[in-house]
């Protein structure tokens, strides 16, 4: 029994010190990784709207989510020049993640590949930029594009498909056109919440402008 105490105080103290060497690290890492990503982030918004100001791009958040991102003229304009808004597409290893930005009318004016793991030198030419050329060749054909015309040729669209990826392909048109749908559906529920706010703000008024 004595033994048996003995290996469970060892167990305890060894979960201990590994569970609080853990934490410690997570503390210093955490920070690092946060920033890594908000500098990740902050490029890729740079690709997807281009021109404007990374200073005049702001996040839209519920329920602690960022939904999408809104884009000004310039810093302390509120004139809204463009949008950005993060999908995902079934790829052939796993979620194909972008961030598309489209403009007022909702033709895409840039897009940059998040995340991926497709099979290297076949959906991995997703990302691929060829001599020369100064962005991925095949996202450049989504630029000028709308939701209902990101499909790849396979579906009938015009986005050519990368030859041996056409999952990889279709992830990203799928993921593109989906995050604009959503993008569409958020923007008519918040213009819708603003006409509800403002009919409220009328309804409060008008006791007052009758008497």
């Amino acid at each position: 029994m004595k033994e048996i105490g003995k290996f469970s105080g060892t167990l305890l103290l060894v979960t201990v010190v590994a569970a609080g060497a853990l934490s410690a690290v997570n503390s210093v890492t955490k920070p690092r990784i946060e920033r890594q990503q908000q500098l990740k982030t902050l490029e890729a918004l740079g690709v997807a709207l281009p021109g404007v100001p990374a200073d005049a791009i702001e996040s839209v958040s519920r329920d602690g989510r960022i939904l999408y991102y809104v884009g000004y003229e310039s810093p302390g304009s509120r004139r809204v020049v463009g949008y950005g808004v993060t999908g995902k597409g079934k790829g052939y290893a796993g979620d194909v993640e972008t961030l598309v930005g489209v403009d007022t009318s909702f033709t895409i004016v840039g897009i940059r590949v998040l995340a991926q793991r497709e099979t290297p030198g076949l959906g991995t030419k997703i990302v691929e930029t060829r001599a020369g050329e100064t962005v991925p060749y095949f996202q450049a054909q989504f630029v000028g594009r709308t939701a209902a015309q990101c499909k790849v040729d396979k579906d009938g669209g015009p986005i050519v498909s990368i030859t041996g990826a056409t999952i990889s392909s279709r992830a990203v048109a799928n993921g593109v056109a989906a995050a604009i749908d959503s993008l569409r559906l958020w923007l008519s529920s918040a213009a819708a919440r603003e006409v509800a706010a403002e009919a409220d703000s009328t309804k409060s008024l008008s006791p007052l402008m009758s008497q």
